[in-house]
């Protein structure tokens, strides 16, 4: 029985990960467990007090935010599974969660990812995530099938691959990492997990979905629904993805459409909307991509303000 390391990240959400390890301990089917907590630079320390509550835990502690690739490589580092099994510290599992995935990776070697389908912790019918389409590299849209559906089973044929894995429940195999390397830490918040798709397929991986592995999110914990943080993040780290995986002609066009359609629809609904502010996230995330490499440690953004 292959050795799997659940690898997930605390920030400021104690409750919310003791959660989900109550979670993975009494509602678990899959013994051959590692549990990896990475408290990612939290204002309070909780390492302490987690020690003593779950001693069978490995806890790791970063001064400082790393983001979200950041955490999960530090977990990564410490890891001995041959299957990496990254959560949000706001997901539930199921009984049968990690034996169902660690099936498909044993099944098909050519599978370097897999994400269990995804449902909304207070709306368990509803879905969030039954895959993705694959990337429109010109305008960086891609399609998330049956977000906000009921699960009727609709979706059960996907199981299979699939253009993305959602960040918020995915298995690695150890042997793609090593291959394809570790999550890009550039991004911190948004986009990175898509990025690393994209490296494993240039490492020769395929990426799946399994549509009879379940997992319960609880959306929006730490970020919120709508912040400047997540405007500039999801801003920035659009535009970054294309410039670090489209190809020439692909990323001019995707400019061209940015600048051109996505900045000044944007902008119509942050007036809409009286958020005047997000403007300035907005313009800063273009400025960024003008004044960075793709490889560049800046964020741009103010890690302090970050909660």
């Amino acid at each position: 029985m292959n050795i799997v390391s659940i690898i997930t990240v605390n920030f400021n959400h104690s409750d919310v990960t003791e959660a989900l390890l109550d979670s993975i301990q009494g509602n678990n089917s899959y013994k051959a467990l590692e549990i990896i907590v990475v408290d990612n630079g939290s204002e309070v320390n909780p390492v302490p007090i987690w020690v003593a509550k779950y001693p069978t835990v490995k806890f790791i502690r970063s001064e400082t935010n790393l983001g979200f690739a950041g955490g999960n490589n530090l977990g990564i580092k410490e890891a001995k599974g041959a299957y990496l099994f990254f959560v949000n510290n706001d997901t539930e599992f199921t009984e049968h969660l990690v034996a169902d995935l660690v099936k498909t990776m044993d099944d098909n070697p050519e599978a370097g990812m897999v994400s269990p389908k995804i449902r909304y912790f207070d709306q368990p019918e509803i879905l969030q995530y039954a895959g993705f389409s694959k990337m429109n590299f010109y305008t960086a849209r891609t399609k998330t099938f049956g977000q906000f559906e009921l699960d009727k089973g609709q979706y059960d044929h996907l199981t299979g691959e699939t253009g993305y894995i959602h960040g918020a429940a995915m298995m690695v195999r150890r042997e793609a990492i090593t291959k394809a390397g570790l999550m890009p830490e550039n991004y911190f918040l948004y986009y990175e997990e898509m990025d690393w798709c994209e490296q494993m397929k240039r490492a020769g991986y395929k990426i799946w979905v399994n549509m009879q592995a379940v997992i319960y999110h609880k959306e929006s914990v730490s970020v919120g629904s709508k912040s400047a943080l997540k405007e500039y993040f999801m801003n920035r780290n659009r535009i970054l993805f294309i410039r670090r995986n489209g190809s020439f002609f692909q990323r001019m066009i995707f400019w061209m459409y940015f600048i051109c359609v996505v900045t000044p629809r944007n902008i119509l609904g942050y007036m809409k909307g009286n958020q005047w502010n997000f403007t300035r996230w907005l313009l800063k995330a273009i400025l960024w991509n003008m004044t960075n490499s793709t490889n560049s440690s800046n964020l741009g953004y103010p890690v302090k303000n970050i909660e």
